[in-house]
């Protein structure tokens, strides 16, 4: 591509952006909030588990039916609100449990209120065996009792039970963040259980936050932390009932949303089992998908005043978790080593250090692909020379295929004996792209995963952290590309069409070869037309600076000279004997295209042996 090429690409470029700033279509309506009943129903559909109130029975015979714990069975519902910096926390005295949880910094995509935890989706339980019986203790009546010390909030719920024994659960809110501090407190209550253990359940019927319901579910699971395995999760995209039993001690469980965690943390005495499970019913737009979880409490940590825990309700932040608890921070995905390290050493310090004095996110995109550029620029020089010693070449190339033929196994051997004579490493031009392959790799990771990005505005797309969508079809087209049509996407694989020819007129690929170049372009079109509108930008914007390299790097690259070199290199080696000296791997790769041809022709010769 010429410089004349070069500039009127990026003018295209230019207009194209300018035109859907300023007249970019509307944000599509926000989808109508269900009624309450309509949730009710939904909810129950989904097999959440609404705790319910108990048929009004007589003191007679719950003193009876319960004993101690008669005086704890009748009560009148009521709330306690707490409200800190980033939470607003509704909880019930029956149960002393969390009815409602609020992230209050974030929104939904539809802009309601996002909640964690809502009466209609989340139910708690906390069982044990009671005088022959099954009890739920969130089922009890607490007295609730609130103070300050220093910046946490303490609230705790009371029980007080028969012979002086009392139960209480106490919860310590600090001003600010997304933890809270979780404390089961015996007085007597445990010596009055009939098993060793208690049973900690909780089901959630998770609802959609997100724009793309089906991206949302493939993001959407529970992991956890293992004493003997570390981390681990059920498949994200599994698209029935996953279902796994820890047999071993387990340190914490989480609901892994897209972007955000529901957690239940031990601090210090780990749950003795567990079973967590995920279901999902794709019919239902409503629903996300059904988590449940069961874990065991030792009755010896209530006992010993150890049955401490920590609840997480907040953003799946990779700068935050960290902090939280043990291989936390694997809840976000930064891919396989060493992509993974690459996003954790490299891309995620510099990301965020441009989010601290940049508030545009589409501008920081821009400015990570321009420093990495100009890191890997050596490697882009080395690929563009190799391509133009290539382009040098072709016309012996292509004298080559004419005189052999059809011989392919002849016609390489040929070819390697030209790269021999003139000194080029065929292979020297794939290096510097393969090297450069673990960045593309950890981009793909980093930018889906990225809670930055989430309902962040940029040019057209109303959210980075999705796709962007300028066209609406009345149908979905199949493999991925579902039912629209990404803008981003769509400029992004037309630069890429027009870098793969730009390359191929300096290629000696012929054939099904050199139309396969162009439809691995088309093919990435499908793919990731539903991708976060982050990530295509990204690669779109990786083309221009491309194609601003190779413009630069051309007027440094002389073809006359590097035909003279090669000339040079022809008279040397033809005066030592016709080849040049051979590199390790030029000489592996003769010699196995020499082992493949010994191969064929013992074949062939073996298949005229039957005929004959």
């Amino acid at each position: 591509m010429d410089r004349n090429s070069a500039i009127g690409l990026t003018l295209i470029a230019g207009l194209l952006l300018a035109y859907f700033y300023w007249f970019a279509p509307k944000p599509q309506e926000a989808p109508k909030v269900p009624t309450a009943t309509e949730q009710r129903i939904a909810a129950t559909d989904s097999s959440a588990v609404v705790v319910k109130g108990e048929p009004e029975v007589s003191d007679s015979v719950l003193n009876a039916t319960y004993g101690d714990l008669s005086a704890a069975m009748k009560g009148t519902d009521a709330t306690t609100t707490v409200e800190t910096g980033d939470l607003r926390i509704v909880f019930a005295n029956r149960g002393g449990i969390i009815r409602e949880l609020e992230l209050k910094k974030f929104k939904t995509y539809s802009q309601q209120p996002l909640l964690l935890v809502q009466p209609l989706s989340t139910a708690f339980n906390l069982s044990t065996q009671y005088q022959g019986r099954e009890i739920d203790l969130y089922t009890l009546y607490y007295q609730p009792a609130q103070k300050k010390e220093g910046d946490t909030t303490v609230l705790s719920f009371t029980a007080t039970l028969g012979n002086g024994a009392s139960l209480a659960h106490v919860y310590k809110i600090p001003d600010l963040g997304h933890e809270i501090q979780y404390q089961v407190i015996s007085k007597g209550f445990d010596k009055l259980l009939g098993t060793d253990q208690l049973t900690f359940r909780w089901a959630d019927a998770v609802r959609p936050l997100e724009k793309d319901l089906a991206d949302t579910r493939k993001n959407t699971t529970v992991t956890y932390h293992s004493q003997a395995e570390g981390f681990d999760e059920l498949s994200p995209a599994g698209t029935g009932t996953e279902n796994e039993k820890i047999a071993t001690t387990v340190n914490w469980v989480a609901i892994k949303r897209k972007f955000f965690l529901s957690s239940i943390i031990a601090k210090e005495t780990p749950f003795t089992t567990g079973e967590v499970q995920t279901a999902v019913n794709e019919a239902d737009s409503s629903l996300v998908k059904q988590a449940n979880i069961q874990l065991t409490i030792p009755k010896k940590a209530l006992a010993d005043g150890k049955a401490n825990f920590k609840f997480y309700f907040g953003p799946n932040d990779y700068q935050v978790i960290g902090k939280v608890t043990d291989d936390f921070a694997k809840n976000v995905y930064l891919g396989w080593r060493p992509v993974y390290w690459i996003n954790k050493f490299v891309i995620f310090p510099v990301f965020h250090f441009l989010t601290v004095y940049i508030g545009n996110y589409g501008l920081i995109i821009i400015i990570l692909v321009i420093l990495l550029k100009m890191v890997l620029f050596p490697l882009s020089y080395r690929s563009y020379l190799s391509m133009a010693k290539m382009k040098v070449l072709k016309p012996e190339l292509d004298e080559i295929k004419e005189r052999v033929g059809d011989d392919m196994a002849k016609v390489q051997q040929e070819q390697m004996k030209l790269y021999s004579q003139v000194g080029v490493n065929p292979i020297s031009g794939c290096v510097p792209v393969l090297l450069q392959m673990p960045i593309l790799f950890a981009m793909f990771y980093l930018f889906p995963a990225s809670i930055e990005l989430r309902q962040e505005h940029f040019l057209w797309a109303e959210d980075l952290s999705t796709y962007d969508s300028i066209v609406q079809l009345p149908f979905a087209i199949p493999f991925g590309v579902g039912n629209h049509i990404s803008l981003f996407t769509l400029i992004m694989t037309i630069s890429t069409l027009i870098y793969t020819w730009q390359n191929n007129q300096m290629s000696s690929v012929q054939g099904p070869m050199k139309s396969m170049s162009y439809v691995m372009p088309l093919i990435f079109f499908f793919f990731l037309n539903s991708f976060s509108a982050g990530l295509t930008f990204y690669y779109f914007v990786s083309n221009l600076v491309t194609f601003a390299q190779q413009a630069v790097i051309k007027r440094f690259v002389d073809e006359d000279k590097i035909r003279a070199i090669m000339e040079e290199n022809r008279k040397k080696n033809a005066a030592n004997g016709g080849t040049g000296k051979k590199s390790k791997f030029m000489s592996k790769l003769e010699e196995a295209m020499k082992a493949g041809e010994e191969a064929r022709r013992k074949a062939d010769e073996e298949k005229k042996k039957k005929k004959s």
